[in-house]
């Protein structure tokens, strides 16, 4: 649990509840319910017995994200005397005597293993990011039988590994002699529920169809195509399997039939988290009671206890752990009247007493009268007959996982550390480490100047690696040790992959550095451009074409565009191939695509339906996402996105580059109205810090030249307002500080923004050196500059009063005055033509048709100005007016070729007239990004619009955008950085990528 200011978990308190068998803790949570109680009475004097120290510590899914915490240590479940848990690092499943923590034996998967394995009849259920649920024997680990949770074996980089497409995370759980699993964490790519008879694995029934449903969205009034996804425990309980489905409250299912009992995503806007317990006619999600048959809340916000809840059918009472206290209380009914004045019956609870343990906070759980409470660095004993602490001890890092069995209490933190403690008079402290180093096994000396050489002629030490033909991983290895790469390795022979994945598990590199995956070199399962580098071991000895040619196709789709390289051969023959730009593939370099602000983009590649390439936390620091911050840009192979500071990412697979924090806050807000603080060309990346202009290289981050604002008045250097760089020129201006607007939605804090200037210029990109300068007349508004095919067209205009009317310096009735719509040669600045009575707020240019529009940005929550309902055309060579008409739009116009769009129409951009276009889009604030065949915005989800297909508005689901752009269609995809700090209840928030289905 992290990032809460308090935190809460819960577990029953009843002595006369028998959950689990007596000595065993099979589940996750001790049973089916997750009721964190067992009636196994612990010693009263315990011990440290033995630890087990992994490698590495969890690789959590979501570091950042405190509703979901299903992977924050590694949770062990117990039987028998047998302890299984299964590791997010390496991918396998661990199994340790019980008693001494000595390793009976591992099983590796394909993917990370981050939920808890379950333990029934000898027999492991283990689910994996792989999307398979694994029935292995208890007694040696070997395989039984393995159940595919979604469709096929299609790959994707999930939170910086690579997973299925649909990896499993609806952990399992076995009740009436079923196990229940469930895979899928996008609604849209597919959500798989699935009961298996737990001896066979014959499917029972498979629920797939409730990823897809139109369903409301947590936001009132937004409707869209986004169901059900896993993560976390499932909860099996009467006639209920509960479903968790991430950051949202649980859905519910029909044990026997699957179907769909409820799914309150929209009347639970607020609520939700992966952490789910049942306890009879209840159930608790992070804290809140809610009924069991209705799924509605219970009485309500009071009574908020926390994200874990242990109970029981037969228990009438739990506790509960804040950062500092556990706290008692009692299951009740009570009466109350309705909003109609109706008496209704409402669940709730009833405190009965608390006290201040040592330890609070991130787990807790009961045996029989002892409540275990798990904090920092700490665990601890409650005695709930005399309310007292029984006892305490120190652990290794965050105590997030308990578990009682055979008089022992076993607690799992989130360093990788499993503690053991036993009866003090059995006390004897043995240390179990998991090998860390790089020195086993030992190097075969070919291997290593393969490594060399191939580092020393790509320059690629960073980012993801393909070995073909790994195999028994002598290359990997040796490239693990002289790089900071993420290998992924592949092989046709099953020998040499389980013999590859012993000696690099024996390194202590599996999973965190090294991952090997039996598969033939002809058709791997990755997704495509994902490979910075392609190396292949086998080709270290024999012919290159025994790898190049078979795997011909597959090279081709995962080598990056934008400088992927290929090295194979022998050393001192390595042949190197490296990938260039990618034909088709759109750039998004400024605010609105180009410095022309056509909002569209030249991408011809992406199309929908769309699904996912690679996703990843959301763990990009951002400010409020009402201030609607800049959208992210892209050029070759480069996403740029900011929050607080810049970062750049691969934008083919979400690997973070570099980042940038300036001493001074970039102020990313109100672009909608300030324009956008950034931009990028082939000279560098230009951020606007106050009264400079930074240029940093796009490669490193590293700061390049800082240009100040030209000092041509005499007065303080003032603040930089608008920036673009295009036709090998910097452009930027001096922003008009006396006029300054705030976000005019109320609830916003977005601080000042200024979206108008007095002066204009023209600069060297490297140097700085001002080339022209041009002082307005009145004012230039920010949104009215558009500059391509060597001219800059700006409106020259008095500023408008009535955008001042929240700090109450104006009337409401002052009328915006007319203005002159200027064109200027870029090189010089010198005036080509100009145009009076010049209305509007916004310019956009299409060089290709050497038309220049003109309009209002009527958007919600914009300035008093924007009035709308008129777009107008100029001939961008001379000026000579093209069209004038009434137009209604509520969205920012964008040039599509030749037809204009916005929400409200489409219009010949020639000649004005109005062509056919229906999209209808539920609720969302924002604006629409465009490339020649793709529409993007906020439909309640991520809402999409393909203009080669007669689907109409299509969602893609889980996620909710920005409020002004964060999803952008260029490189061959739609890059979408995180883009909302939103407390709304969606399934996921993550920054991720998506592609066009079946595209491989």
């Amino acid at each position: 649990m992290t990032s809460r200011a308090v935190t809460t978990v819960l577990v029953l308190m009843s002595a006369s509840s028998i959950l689990a068998a007596d000595a065993d803790w099979p589940q996750y949570r001790s049973d089916a319910q997750r009721s964190g109680f067992t009636s196994e009475r612990l010693p009263s004097r315990l011990a440290l017995a033995w630890t087990y120290e992994s490698a590495h510590p969890p690789a959590r899914a979501w570091p950042t994200n405190a509703r979901l915490g299903f992977d924050q240590a590694f949770q062990p479940v117990i039987a028998d005397g047998l302890l299984v848990f299964g590791s997010s690092v390496d991918d396998r499943v661990h199994a340790f005597d019980s008693s001494t923590g000595q390793e009976r034996w591992t099983f590796f998967t394909d993917g990370p293993v981050r939920l808890a394995p379950v333990i029934w009849q000898q027999r492991v259920y283990v689910a994996s990011d792989d999307g398979f649920l694994y029935c292995l024997s208890a007694s040696d680990g070997r395989q039984l039988w393995k159940f595919r949770g979604g469709p096929n074996n299609r790959m994707v980089l999930g939170n910086d590994r690579m997973t299925s497409a649909w990896p499993a995370r609806g952990g399992p759980v076995v009740l009436d002699n079923v196990v229940y699993f469930a895979a899928g964490v996008w609604p849209t790519d597919g959500f798989h529920l699935h009961a298996l008879a737990a001896r066979t694995g014959k499917p029972l029934w498979s629920n797939r169809d409730t990823g897809s449903l139109y369903m409301p969205q947590p936001h009132a009034g937004a409707y869209g195509r986004s169901g059900v996804a896993a993560q976390g425990h499932l909860v099996a309980s009467g006639t209920n399997l509960l479903v968790p489905t991430g950051r949202a409250v649980p859905a519910a299912f029909d044990r026997t039939t699957g179907k769909l009992r409820y799914f309150h995503l929209a009347a639970h806007s607020r609520m939700g988290g992966d952490r789910v317990s049942a306890l009879g006619d209840w159930f608790f999600n992070v804290g809140f009671p809610f009924d069991a048959q209705s799924g509605l809340a219970g009485d309500g916000s009071p009574q908020r206890i926390g994200p874990m809840a242990a109970l029981s059918k037969r228990a009438d009472h739990i506790v509960r752990s804040t950062t500092k206290t556990v706290t008692a209380f009692q299951l009740i009914q009570r009466n109350k009247k309705d909003r109609k004045g109706k008496s209704i019956t409402v669940k709730g609870l009833k405190s009965l007493w608390s006290i201040d343990p040592p330890a609070a906070g991130h787990s807790l759980i009961v045996a029989d009268r002892t409540i275990i409470s798990g904090g920092r660095n700490r665990v601890c004993a409650i005695d709930a007959d005399s309310k007292t602490v029984a006892w305490s001890h120190a652990v290794v890092g965050t105590a997030c996982g308990l578990a009682v069995a055979n008089g022992r209490l076993f607690v799992s933190t989130d360093r990788g550390r499993i503690h053991c403690f036993a009866n003090r008079a059995e006390r004897r402290t043995v240390v179990h480490e998991q090998s860390s180093t790089f020195g086993t096994p030992d190097e075969n000396p070919i291997y290593g100047k393969a490594a060399e050489e191939i580092l020393a002629k790509t320059k690629i030490g960073d980012g993801f690696c393909l070995d073909l033909g790994c195999g028994e991983g002598d290359l990997a290895l040796a490239l693990a040790r002289r790089s900071n790469l993420m290998i992924y390795a592949v092989d046709p022979d099953a020998a040499n992959v389980r013999r590859a994945r012993r000696r690099i598990a024996a390194a202590g590199l599996y999973g965190s550095r090294i991952t090997v995956h039996h598969s033939p070199l002809s058709d791997s399962a990755y997704p495509k451009y994902f490979a910075n580098l392609i190396v292949s071991c086998r080709a270290v000895t024999e012919p290159v074409e025994s790898v190049t040619r078979p795997a011909a196709k597959d090279i081709s789709r995962l080598q990056r565009p934008y400088g992927g390289a290929l090295c194979v051969g022998k050393p001192g023959s390595m042949k190197t191939r490296v990938r260039g730009e990618l034909s088709g593939a759109g750039s998004w370099t400024h605010q609105y695509a180009s410095a022309a602000n056509s909002c569209c983009s030249d991408d011809s590649l992406v199309k929908g339906p769309l699904a996912t390439l690679w996703f990843r936390d959301a763990d990009l620091s951002l400010p409020p996402r009402r201030s609607r911050r800049p959208p992210p840009l892209f050029h070759r192979g480069r996403l740029f996105v900011q929050g607080v500071g810049l970062r750049a990412v691969d934008a083919y697979n979400g690997r973070t580059l570099w980042e940038f924090r300036p001493k001074d806050s970039l102020q990313p807000y109100n672009a909608d109205k300030t324009g956008s603080n950034f931009c990028v060309s082939d000279q560098g990346l230009y951020a606007r810090i106050g009264s400079k202009c930074l240029r940093l290289d796009v490669v490193t981050g590293k700061k390049l030249a800082e240009f100040q604002i030209p000092d041509g008045t005499g007065k303080q250097p003032g603040a930089w307002g608008y920036i673009a760089v295009t036709g090998g020129l910097l452009f930027g201006s001096r922003s008009n500080t006396d006029h300054t607007v705030v976000n005019t939605y109320n609830r916003a804090n977005a601080g000042q923004g200024y979206p108008e200037s007095k002066t204009f210029w023209a600069m060297d990109p490297k140097t700085g050196q001002v080339k022209w300068t041009y002082t307005a007349r009145h004012s230039i508004r920010h949104n009215s500059i558009a500059i391509g095919q060597g001219r800059v067209y700006l409106i020259d205009r008095p500023r408008a009063r009535m955008d001042l009317l929240r700090r109450g310096k104006v009337e409401r009735k002052e009328v915006h005055a007319l203005g002159e719509l200027l064109c200027l040669d870029a090189k010089t600045g010198k005036i080509v033509w100009k145009a009076p009575e010049i209305w509007g707020t916004l310019l956009a240019l299409s060089s290709r048709h050497d038309v220049l529009l003109m309009s209002f940005q009527l958007t919600q929550y914009t300035l008093p100005s924007e009035r709308g309902g008129r777009m107008m055309a100029f001939r961008a060579s001379d000026g000579t007016k093209l069209w004038d008409r009434k137009a209604n739009y509520s969205t920012r116009p964008l040039i599509n070729d030749s037809t204009v769009y916005a929400q409200g129409g489409a219009w010949d951009l020639a000649t004005g007239q109005e062509r056919p276009f229906k999209m209808a889009r539920s609720y969302g604030c924002g604006q629409i990004s465009s490339s020649k065949s793709l529409m993007l915005f906020r439909s309640a989800t991520l809402g999409y619009f393909d203009l080669t297909r007669k689907a109409g508005v299509e969602n893609f689901g889980g996620i909710r955008l920005g409020c002004w752009i964060n999803a952008i269609p260029a490189g061959g995809l739609v890059l979408v950085p995180d883009g909302t700090v939103c407390t709304c209840s969606y399934l996921n928030r993550a920054a991720f990528a998506l592609q066009q289905v079946n595209t491989d």
